[in-house]
């Protein structure tokens, strides 16, 4: 074998090497081959915080692999993102197969290159490998400097937190911030007081044309904002003079206006729109997006990549694309619908305009031809992203506005207005479609008399500011500058299962009581790390480091300096929130009771612990009491225990932490039997992570399980069991096995 070309992702690697020959042997690192240790801090403060870099033990054998086929090839290509992650991967890679640059010059025996490309097809590879590079450690100390950043205060805070509030609590550079904005919409939400107040509202038509709804605005030449009518009293007055008021049109404007497309996509901006549009989490879009990017198999085909590297903050779309999309939109759409390229900018400072957005890697794949070979989350989110990119490029919509003021005569002059919008040509608006109506207005003209068919009064109340959706947070997180577009998605999953914040039913973000304790903490004591313009310029200061303005250990210095010095001095200056007396007796030992915290909330405690370990909820109804199951520990035959955790109760072992055998708490049984034993039956359970699945009740026994719940009923094709999602959309379990892969 003469070239070796490594990337970090198994999916990838299997894309890349369908395009290559035989020549080149294409392997997977498996995302990072070396990390900080997780047992401690793992950076030396005292020699420029540099650091300890350890090779996890997870890494250990596929290292060893590569290491293998590194010592029998010529070359070695690393073919990792082309991001500031990918770039450290990639010099991660090298130093841990002992590929370093000084090494390689004194062998002089291997050649070491880096590659990036900006899509996952034949041609880019192809062009890549043409055009390989020296791997850029401006980007890879940016990446360091984070690192280091994030491990500094993580490390060095939580224990604080610990000690402070409850063990099992942490802090971290940008999640903490995303915490505070959420405390402080709730802190707004709790102090903000509504306000009263009517809309007045006119049904009116000519003849028998069709009616319109006009809303009052003016008295007596005096304008009305939201709040003029205040009660119902003052409505009622109005309504029952408008009742008998005279109506005639005052004048009807017309206005032609064009209406502009949007950019395509940047990590941030799909995020949001995939939020809205398809219901998805942050998260959930980074895992399709990035299955979309590694490539698909289409047909018969290898598999190629569908869209563009799918972290990045730029707006900028490639010469070649943008031909491309003008050849698409005459041949597919019609020339009426193009103007000729166009090109964004992007706002941010940061942006990188050398990188692409996100993009489909051909205009003509469009979403309907490959739809068969994606899942239906895949399709969704292809579909969006083609129509973005598509649409960017296509002419601008024709829309008339049409603004009516009609004028009521009764004891005052009143004014009303209402508004409509016609689409005189679709543009862009024929593929990618906004949320607004055509409101068609029938043909009125200035001085037509209108008739009166009734006056609506509506009770309205001023509404305080909303809660932070998905959408929201990740647009107010890039508008502040905290963050950056790999970042966003993590973050708002590790605050959440931090049980800093959940979602209610709305899908908006809501502070537990722990997160805003934390949080007051911080913002107490540790201002500077919550602090949104500190947050801001050290992002600032991390990008300078990738362009090559900043070397990193100063940057690290300059913070850790202060921090270490506000942590030395509030250790000691702060007092625990532990142990707040309440007035109750222990009923086990009559000691007093104390208010503690832990990471899942608030509970009640004797004080005499650990001689008396008795707790109980703040409503006093539970205590801890064991109770235990009639099952043994099928792993050590120790006592089974019911407990409570932060996804409900479940049943462990009495000899925990020796023995960490778990299980589903409260049996949901399905009663539908095991196909596979026929002896046992189908329940839900939990994973460690909180996930539903449903298993066979004979487990260890019996190991068949599904993600889907059964239904009883069997496929009428394979025979498999029927199962359905959380919409009620039943189909077969057997999946692509299954002859018929369409919806039962």
């Amino acid at each position: 074998m003469k070239n070796l070309v490594i990337v970090e992702s198994p999916t990838k690697a299997r894309t890349i090497s369908k395009f290559l020959d035989k020549n080149y042997k294409v392997l997977s690192s498996f995302g990072h081959v070396r990390d900080l240790p997780k047992s401690r801090l793992g950076i030396d403060e005292a020699k420029d915080f540099a650091p300890e870099y350890i090779i996890p033990t997870k890494a250990k054998k596929n290292l060893s692999l590569l290491k293998k086929e590194a010592s029998n090839a010529d070359t070695i290509t690393l073919a990792t993102d082309e991001d500031r992650e990918g770039e450290a991967i990639a010099w991660h890679i090298t130093r841990a197969l002992g590929l370093s640059s000084s090494k390689r010059k004194a062998q002089n025996a291997k050649q070491i290159e880096r590659i990036v490309f900006h899509e996952i097809t034949k041609e880019a590879i192809n062009e890549a490998l043409k055009n390989p590079r020296e791997i850029d450690m401006k980007m890879v100390n940016a990446q360091q400097a984070r690192r280091v950043l994030d491990r500094l205060v993580g490390y060095k805070l939580s224990p604080f937190l610990w000690k402070k509030i409850a063990r099992g609590l942490s802090a971290g550079r940008v999640q903490s911030v995303a915490v505070k904005l959420i405390c402080e919409r709730e802190e707004e939400i709790k102090k903000f007081i509504k306000e009263e107040f009517w809309s007045i509202i006119a049904i009116l038509f000519k003849n028998k044309d069709k009616e319109i709804e006009a809303i009052l605005t003016k008295i007596d030449d005096k304008k009305l904002d939201k709040l003029t009518v205040k009660n119902e009293k003052e409505a009622q007055s109005i309504k029952n003079d408008l009742s008998k008021a005279n109506y005639k049109i005052l004048s009807v404007e017309r206005k032609k206006n064009l209406k502009y497309p949007l950019g395509p996509y940047t990590t941030s901006t799909l995020q949001q729109d995939a939020a809205i549009r398809l219901h998805f989490s942050s998260k959930k879009t980074m895992f399709v997006a990035q299955k979309l990017y590694e490539g698909i198999k289409l047909e018969k085909g290898a598999p190629t990549g569908l869209i563009t590297y799918m972290r990045t903050d730029s707006v900028n779309l490639a010469e070649s694309f943008l031909f491309e999309t003008q050849k698409y939109l005459k041949e597919k759409i019609g020339a009426d619908f193009t103007e000729g390229v166009r090109h964004f900018k992007t706002k941010s400072k940061s942006a990188q305009e050398a990188h692409e957005a996100i993009r489909p890697t051909s205009a003509f794949r469009d979403p309907e031809s490959i739809k068969l070979h994606l899942s239906n989350d895949e399709a969704r989110l292809y579909g969006l992203i083609w129509k973005r990119a598509i649409a960017s490029q296509m002419a601008p919509a024709q829309i008339e506005t049409t603004k009516i003021t009609i004028e009521a005569n009764g004891s005052k002059t009143y004014e009303l207005e209402t508004k409509g919008e016609v689409i005189k040509f679709e543009g862009f608006l024929k593929i990618y479609k906004s949320n607004s109506k055509e409101k068609i207005l029938p043909e009125l003209n200035q001085g037509d008399v209108l008739n009166l068919k009734e006056i609506i009064s509506e009770q309205k109340s001023t509404q305080p500011p909303a809660r932070y959706s998905e959408a929201m947070l990740i647009k107010t997180l890039e508008k502040y500058g905290i963050g950056r577009p790999s970042t966003y998605a993590p973050t708002i999953t590790t605050i959440q299962t931090r049980g800093y914040v959940e979602k209610n039913e709305e899908k908006r973000f809501v502070p537990t009581e722990i997160g805003s304790m934390v949080n007051d903490l911080l913002v107490k004591h540790f201002n500077s790390i919550v602090d949104y313009d500190f947050t801001a310029s050290m992002e600032e200061s991390l990008d300078d480091i990738a362009s090559g303005k900043k070397e990193w250990v100063p940057v690290i210095r300059e913070f850790y300096g202060p921090f270490s010095k506000t942590l030395k001095e509030t250790y000691d200056k702060v007092k625990t929130q532990n142990g707040k007396a309440v007035d109750k007796k222990c009923p086990k030992c009559g000691s007093g009771m104390v208010e503690k915290f832990s990471r899942y909330g608030k509970f009640i405690a004797c004080s005499n612990y650990p001689a008396c370990k008795y707790i109980e909820s703040p409503d006093g109804k539970e205590n801890n009491e064991p109770k235990y199951s009639d099952k043994k520990c099928p792993d050590c035959q120790g006592r089974l225990v019911f407990k409570k955790g932060r996804f409900g109760e479940f049943i462990g072992c009495e000899n925990y932490p020796k023995c960490k055998h778990i299980e589903s708490g409260k049996t949901q049984k399905t009663g539908v039997d095991c196909p596979a034993c026929s002896s046992g039956e189908i329940i839900q359970k939990r994973t460690k992570k909180g996930r539903i699945f449903y298993a066979c009740d004979k487990y260890p026994d019996c190991k068949f399980a599904l993600w889907n719940k059964p239904t009883g009923e069997k496929c009428s094709d394979c025979g498999a069991l029927m199962v359905e999602n959380i919409k009620g959309k039943k189909f077969c379990s057997a999946g692509k096995l299954c002859a018929k892969l369409e919806e039962k």
